[in-house]
């Protein structure tokens, strides 16, 4: 690419008259600069390392960078990481490649069902992990979490969306009996209102002509019930009307204590959070410090289901459940 398309397409200021009129590739780590390439840093030990290493262009957005090689070119930018986006969009055109934002629950299962995952890339959520991958990969089809990210990478990003035929048949809180696709999956580890977002990623997946197979639903992290006793071993839903829910979200939550109250309106429920979290519905949580709080919590408190916010199931000696209580 030449260095005149380098700079329309990134908006960068040619700061000096440089020798070399092309570049070969771009990155943005100096451990992979190649003789003729074109590197994207403010730092100035990595701009240096890139020259040793054969970058034929730096682009930056530093005033005090040190120019210490007047035969390659530099370009000053208003924000390095913009700048790398605009290179990158101009990639995705030659790709043609499709991008989606999806949610943490979305991407989530999207992982759990997918059978083969190599014609679909993740982004990280790591802008220069994102610009290489795209840079580096052949793939035409791609989804990422971070909304800010995706917007740079294409500020046009699309969403999931549903288009398939699915309901719940019979539900508690900790199964599913759903029909998708003229099929009936029979109590499933699924949380009925997680069923939205499998349905979308389905539809996702079909679309894309992605292989997934439903039978691979488990409980996630964002919501996973464990049944205890008063000692907080862990015991089987028919031995015990206690459950301790690991989460890490608050809309699951909130969610949830609206499905418990609608369907049973004598059980008693506790949400445990770190200190001054707050919760839609509740004036103050059970705030804890450490697993340790946690679990006195819930050895001295009164309940039959707690919300616990952010703790790892590892604090219970856990077992395989079957869950049906509720």
């Amino acid at each position: 690419m030449k260095i005149e398309d380098i700079l329309n397409l990134t908006e960068g200021v040619l700061t000096n008259t440089p020798q070399v009129q092309a570049i070969e590739s771009a990155t943005v780590y100096q451990s992979k600069v190649e003789h003729g390439d074109l590197f994207f840093s403010s730092n100035q030990e990595e701009i240096d390392q890139a020259i040793e290493n054969g970058a034929y262009a730096i682009i930056y957005d530093d005033n005090n960078i040190i120019k210490n090689d007047d035969e390659i070119a530099w370009i000053k930018v208003s924000d390095i990481q913009l700048a790398a986006f605009k290179l990158i969009r101009y990639v995705i055109l030659k790709k043609e490649a499709q991008f989606f934002l999806i949610s943490e629950h979305e991407l989530t299962f999207l992982k759990m069902i997918l059978t083969h995952k190599t014609n679909i890339n993740f982004i990280p959520n790591d802008w220069r992990k994102a610009f290489e991958q795209i840079l580096n990969t052949d793939g035409t089809l791609y989804v990422g979490t971070d909304k800010e990210l995706m917007k740079l990478i294409k500020p046009d990003v699309k969403k999931l969306e549903r288009d398939v035929d699915g309901y719940v048949v019979f539900d508690t809180l900790f199964k599913t009996t759903f029909k998708v696709n003229g099929f009936v999956y029979q109590e499933k580890d699924l949380i009925p209102f997680h069923l939205e977002y499998l349905l979308r990623v389905i539809h996702f997946c079909d679309a894309n002509s992605l292989p997934y197979d439903i039978e691979r639903l488990r409980y996630t992290k964002h919501f996973t019930p464990v049944f205890i006793d008063g000692e907080l071993n862990t015991a089987r839903s028919n031995q015990s009307d206690k459950v301790a829910i690991f989460t890490d979200n608050i809309p699951d939550i909130v969610e949830a204590r609206e499905y418990i109250k609608r369907s049973n309106n004598w059980v008693k429920g506790i949400v445990l959070t770190p200190p001054k979290t707050k919760v839609p519905g509740i004036d103050r949580p059970h705030w804890f410090e450490n697993e340790e709080e946690v679990r006195e919590i819930l050895k001295n408190t009164l309940f039959n289901y707690a919300f616990i916010l952010n703790a790892d199931k590892s604090i219970l000696n856990t077992i395989k459940e079957e869950y049906s209580l509720f």
